[in-house]
């Protein structure tokens, strides 16, 4: 990789010019874009609240964390504030197989002039602490716990971390930031929606200065996201069956909140669905293959009823609801 350790923001970006939210804001940002900095995606939509949230971590060095449910864009929304400031970013999935070790670093066999070395090979904290880095620890409701007792350390205003195997202390760099995004708030699984959601220590939790909350789009901006990503849907035919589209999720999720699903559709979900519908020419067909056969079978009934509002069509699983 390319040290990036000397980079510096050399300007400031106006918040309203940048993103579209009336704000006075400026926000530091770099010249050049180097290989870490994430591509810019022209047809992404900014929730303002949220977009101010990141932008504060950005400016301040703040701790922000972005809570929501699936599909609502949340690591997506913090690249895409990288980008746009040329920030270098790192996205790190907290996944089950991630250990202490892949945090802090191991030792490893090198060759050095030929000869094998044991030397300590740091992991992707120290690494992006010295540097400009935005890190992103993504699912952070899904680490472990004794993967996360090696984050809390660098929650802390100086945040400095102590790499006991080389009897180091490092001091974090002037414009290394940190980030996390997660489904839940730390309460783990309540809803049943993510298995391996972990409870959190709550004074983990406290040390995150600011906590974001990302919700679903309004409906003309998730039809315009949709349209944008595929665009044989952009006509006036199209922009009425995303539309249409766009209802059905939404009932799925008024469905989910009055606990008649156990299931919903994110806008990726509809995304996927409009793209099979390019596919396949048939919105049907298409729904029951991206969202239908994904739901309980005592619930697809529900669902086609939802379907059969909006697009005035009937699938099959609507006459089990008859039957029954």
């Amino acid at each position: 990789m390319t040290d990036i350790t000397a980079l510096r923001p050399q300007r400031l970006l106006s918040v309203r010019e940048t993103f579209g939210i009336d704000s006075n804001m400026k926000v530091p940002a770099f010249s050049e874009r180097d290989e870490h900095v994430p591509e810019i995606d022209s047809v992404y939509r900014f929730n303002p609240d949220v977009t101010l949230a990141i932008l504060a971590g950005f400016m301040r060095d703040r701790r922000v964390m972005v809570q929501g449910l699936h599909g609502t864009g949340k690591s997506t929304h913090i690249e895409q504030v990288a980008a746009r400031l040329n920030w270098p970013c790192v996205r790190l999935n907290l996944d089950g197989h991630i250990s202490r070790l892949d945090l802090v670093g191991k030792d490893a066999v090198v060759l050095r002039d030929g000869q094998q070395v044991t030397e300590f090979q740091e992991g992707i904290v120290p690494w992006a602490l010295q540097r400009p880095v935005a890190l992103i620890f993504d699912e952070y409701d899904a680490g472990r716990p004794d993967v996360m007792f090696v984050i809390q350390r660098i929650l802390e205003r100086d945040g400095q971390f102590t790499l006991m195997d080389q009897n180091r202390v490092l001091r974090p760099h002037a414009f290394f930031r940190l980030f996390a995004t997660a489904n839940t708030v730390g309460l783990g699984n309540l809803n049943g929606l993510y298995h391996g959601a972990q409870r959190l220590n709550h004074a983990q939790i406290d040390r995150w200065n600011i906590v974001a909350s990302l919700d679903y789009l309004a409906a003309d901006e998730e039809v315009a996201i949709v349209q944008a990503r595929v665009p044989s849907l952009a006509d006036d035919a199209g922009g009425a069956m995303v539309r249409s589209m766009v209802a059905v999720a939404d009932l799925t999720r008024k469905g989910f909140e009055a606990g008649d699903l156990s299931t919903l559709m994110s806008p990726r979900t509809v995304i996927t669905w409009a793209e099979n519908v390019e596919i396949f020419k048939d919105p049907a067909l298409a729904f029951r293959l991206s969202f239908v056969n994904k739901c309980d079978e005592a619930e697809r009934p529900l669902v086609a009823e939802y379907f059969q509002r909006c697009f005035d069509l009937e699938l099959k699983e609507s006459h089990r609801l008859s039957v029954s």
